[in-house]
């Protein structure tokens, strides 16, 4: 029951850590980019994505917005390096919970699911890197 407890306790710290630095990450890239927007580009013509990434692009900054090492994919690769990490402390505390279990079914169920979800939560952060990744190298190619 201590353990249940303390994975949920777990749980509920890792994802406000997650929100905290996340949400933190975005706020300060987006102020970043607003205060030196003024300095930049002109934002005017026609209404794409190119140009808008180039109006929010500050003017003394040498990477884009979604060119390869540019702010959008420090913030992607920091919240996905996150959640691979939790992911992976929460499919050791599944089998810390699976150990731990005596043999009890609804605990041993609940180690079961614990690790299952984990091992999802790696494949979601694996392919996620693959996909901005991917995106990233369109939009630069394209551009």
């Amino acid at each position: 029951m201590r353990i249940a407890l303390f994975s949920k306790k777990l749980a509920l710290m890792a994802q406000a850590l997650v929100l905290a630095f996340g949400f933190g990450a975005f706020s300060l890239a987006t102020t970043s980019g607003v205060a030196m927007a003024a300095s930049g580009p002109a934002c005017t013509g026609e209404l794409n994505i190119q140009n808008g990434a180039n109006c929010a692009n500050p003017g003394t900054s040498s990477k884009g917005l979604f060119e390869q090492g540019g702010i959008f994919q420090i913030v992607a690769n920091t919240l996905i390096f996150l959640v691979g990490a939790i992911a992976v402390l929460f499919l050791i505390i599944g089998g810390l919970r699976y150990v731990v279990s005596n043999g009890d079914s609804k605990q041993v169920e609940g180690a079961k699911n614990t690790i299952l979800y984990a091992i999802i939560g790696v494949v979601v952060a694996i392919v996620s890197y693959a996909a901005v990744s991917f995106v990233i190298t369109q939009l630069t190619s394209g551009a």
